[in-house]
């Protein structure tokens, strides 16, 4: 047995494990300090700076959300539940490499009009993704699917749905942190900024009850994967 056939299932297992410890913890973290974001008793400067170390701990959030997904597919093809591999697995490999470059790059431009372009372009793949694994998830449950869903093996179409329930929730919040940079750029125009400052309140107050939702999610998504219970 090689080294690769021999380490590839526990290194996979690992990465997969570091990506939704990242995720969960990240998504906590943007939480925590967007309390900190729509202070108006802090100077403005103050306010930025929370906005950034939120921009800084999302973007591993954001890393650890998309990796999932191909280490998940890969580790469904060892385990004989997903059946594409050889240059499939490759394929996807470069994709996923493509999307968090992109991903990447949007948020080391965030401050710009270049980096609106590139978190817009990161979105319209999540609206090609999410729909693609909830038809692909739910056909293998409910029909004859390229996901084996016998016994045993239904926890991982059932992950995979939910895990696309994530993306969408996380997109609406990627939507939200847009806004943010937006709504920053009106706040440092002179004059009365009480009604942008209502609106990214709301904005806020709004990510956060969506956030509840979103851990138990990724929970509901974590207890599958390690629990596989049907």
């Amino acid at each position: 047995m090689s080294f690769i056939e021999m380490y590839e299932l526990p290194i996979l297992r690992w990465l997969h494990i570091v990506a939704m410890v990242y995720w969960l913890g990240g998504e906590w973290g943007v939480f925590q300090t967007s309390y900190n974001v729509i202070n108006q008793k802090l100077a403005m400067d103050e306010r930025r700076r929370h906005m950034e170390t939120a921009y800084r701990i999302d973007i591993l959030a954001r890393t650890g959300i998309i990796m999932l997904l191909p280490l998940g597919l890969h580790m469904g093809h060892i385990w004989g539940i997903q059946p594409l591999g050889g240059a499939w697995l490759v394929g996807m490999w470069v994709f996923f490499a493509f999307w968090l470059g992109l991903c990447w790059s949007a948020f080391i431009y965030r401050e710009s009009d270049k980096g609106l372009v590139l978190t817009k372009l990161d979105e319209y793949i999540r609206f090609i993704v999410i729909p693609a694994l909830i038809i692909t998830s739910a056909w293998s449950l409910f029909g004859d699917g390229p996901f084996s869903a016998e016994d045993g093996q239904k926890w991982f179409s059932i992950k995979i749905f939910i895990y696309a329930i994530t993306l969408m929730i996380g997109l609406k919040l990627r939507f939200i942190m847009r806004e943010w940079t937006l709504l920053f750029r009106k706040l440092a125009e002179p004059g009365d900024n009480s009604t942008t400052e209502a609106i990214l309140d709301k904005s806020i107050r709004f990510g956060r009850s969506l956030a509840y939702f979103y851990w138990i999610a990724i929970l509901t998504v974590a207890f599958f994967g390690a629990v596989k219970p049907i």
